[in-house]
């Protein structure tokens, strides 16, 4: 018998209407098992996703589990070295982005610095979730594995559940080989998994254009310029001290300079790691939502820079 090979208009009418036979399936979004409270453990950054419970084990045949939580972007030793991110064990592809434009822009934009790098390496959907350089353990190093992703050392880590990773993606653009080939209601599959959460929001891509500037210059402040002035500054970063206290804290608002003067950048507004939130709503050890550094009551995050 011959065999038939699709072609990719194929394929993709073949995927649709096997998406479409799921819609009667597909639920609304189901809003995430994790807590988002006290420990990073309990929150979408603990990529074992031990906060499943026993059904984290579905998940292995798509990403490895490494069985420890900070590895999947930190490692005590053989960090990747071309990017200045803390002990940084995740791969640093070169990458070039679409970057924000406007004609209201008054300062230069350049190309994201490592504080924004560092959250693009998943959030860009470019690079496997489980893509790191030092597997725990006598699980293996490999130093190439700092600029590219290379599956077969991938392979040598050996999953608790003995099942083979595909080692996907977040979510590429116009690829359905990442998370939200599940995870999404906009995908070319569909939501193919009533239980699954959206992860449309997450994956930012590599055209900015439709984000929060990074790489932006924060202007200098002077008549008729609408922009709070920071208040501390502490080695390459300029921060508001809201308690006042004279040190950085994890809730306050900053920019970097890697080289061109202080720049918006990810880290300026969100810290991967969880925030308190100060919010009188908030249940106790709560995190603020999106892993703001402040809640955005009443846009705050924005005030604090923006004079509006």
């Amino acid at each position: 018998m011959k065999k038939m090979t699709l072609t990719k208009t194929q394929t993709a009418i073949a995927l649709a209407l096997l998406a479409s036979s799921f819609a009667a399936y597909a639920g609304p979004d189901v809003p995430t098992k994790a807590s988002n409270t006290e420990s990073i453990v309990n929150t979408r950054h603990n990529l074992t996703q031990s906060y499943l419970g026993g059904t984290a084990v579905m998940m292995d045949s798509y990403r490895n589990n490494y069985e420890e939580v900070c590895v999947y972007c930190h490692t005590p030793h053989g960090a990747n070295t071309t990017i200045s991110a803390p002990l940084w064990n995740r791969t640093n592809k070169a990458t070039t982005y679409n970057t924000y434009n406007s004609s209201t822009l008054t300062q230069k934009v350049s190309q994201p610095g490592p504080n924004s790098l560092s959250c693009l390496s998943c959030h860009d959907g470019t690079v496997a979730i489980d893509s790191i350089i030092n597997m725990p353990g006598s699980g293996g190093y490999n130093a190439n594995q700092m600029t590219s992703v290379n599956a077969g050392f991938l392979n040598t880590w050996s999953n608790p559940s003995s099942l083979n990773a595909n080692h996907m993606t977040l979510g590429a653009e116009g690829s359905v080989y990442g998370c939200t080939m599940c995870h999404s209601n906009t995908s070319l599959t569909g939501p193919l998994n009533p239980y699954a959460t959206n992860f449309d929001a997450f994956v930012i891509g590599t055209d900015l254009r439709n984000d929060h500037p990074v790489g932006i210059k924060y202007p200098s402040i002077g008549p008729g310029v609408d922009f709070n002035k920071y208040t501390s500054e502490f080695k390459n970063i300029a921060y508001f001290d809201d308690n006042g206290d004279g040190g950085l804290s994890k809730n306050e608002i900053r920019m970097y300079n890697t080289g061109d003067g202080y720049e918006v950048e990810c880290a300026s507004c969100h810290d991967p790691h969880g925030v308190p939130s100060s919010s009188p709503n908030a249940k106790i050890g709560e995190f603020t939502k999106s892993f703001l550094r402040i809640d955005n009551n009443e846009s705050k995050v924005c005030q604090t820079c923006h004079v509006k």
